[in-house]
């Protein structure tokens, strides 16, 4: 089985609201489907959820009266989303059921302690590809807090030992500096130690702690031989060979 994260980078515009990227998401299922590969997906939010998110400081906790009606708008919005998805991997081949973090995990101050792993492993052994997004859930000590597709890898990864572990998205990788910056190199591999000595540059609203936490969270699932890998969703037949074991552009992450 391999986890593959498809990011709210790559298949929305993050910079406008509910804006979707129908035919790369259209395309990356297919691709998925073509792998011939068992897979647990989870999906970004993107534009469905990190505005109203971010405006309303929904990552705080249940503040004021006025984010009930956000959080509730936030739910709905990721909820279509899903939807978009699902029926893009029906489409495609592959049979996926939805599994709404909302609804099945439990957070206490920010972090994951609890999600439903034998439900997932059940719908895997049935041949049913498991389906997660970032989401909003219920936290024990704030009342409510952002559950990000990045948690949810960790936490899947940490448990379910994935074979490989692909998180897609709208780059080739990490750059040795701002992508937009003359001379900027791809980075192959990075590690723990290279996490101080780098800078990363956020160009959207996040609610989920930007690239640097995303790293970090990476690193907890490399394993040994470095499974764990960015990949760029926007170049065509690229997540299909990354899928397969082929070596493809993008950036390796791992412990040192």
């Amino acid at each position: 089985m391999i986890l593959v994260k498809l990011g709210g980078s790559v298949i929305t515009d993050k910079s406008q609201y509910q804006a979707l990227h129908e035919e790369v998401l259209v395309r990356l299922c297919k691709e998925i489907s073509d792998s011939g590969k068992d897979v647990v997906v989870v999906h970004g939010a993107g534009s469905f959820g990190h505005i109203v998110a971010h405006d309303n400081r929904l990552a705080d906790g249940f503040k004021y009266e006025s984010q009930i009606n956000a959080l509730a708008t936030v739910s709905r919005d990721v909820r279509q989303l899903n939807l978009m998805v699902i029926d893009a991997m029906i489409s495609a081949g592959i049979s996926p059921v939805s599994l709404p973090p909302s609804a099945c995990v439990v957070m206490r101050d920010k972090e994951i302690v609890e999600i439903d792993f034998d439900r997932i492993r059940s719908y895997l052994e049935m041949g049913i590809s498991p389906v997660m997004f970032g989401d909003v859930a219920l936290d024990e000590l704030q009342g409510f807090s952002i559950c990000s597709g990045d948690q949810i890898m960790e936490a899947l990864a940490r448990e379910l030992v994935p074979e490989r572990v692909i998180f897609v998205s709208d780059v080739d990788g990490i750059m040795d500096r701002e992508p937009s910056e003359p001379g900027a190199k791809l980075v192959d591999c990075i590690g723990p130690s290279d996490l101080d000595n780098m800078s990363f540059h956020v160009r959207v609203k996040d609610v989920t702690g930007g690239i640097k936490k995303k790293l970090s969270a990476m690193m907890k699932m490399a394993g040994p031989d470095g499974a764990c890998m960015i990949i760029n969703g926007r170049v065509p037949g690229r997540l299909e060979a990354a899928l397969r074991g082929d070596e493809v552009v993008g950036t390796k992450v791992e412990l040192d």
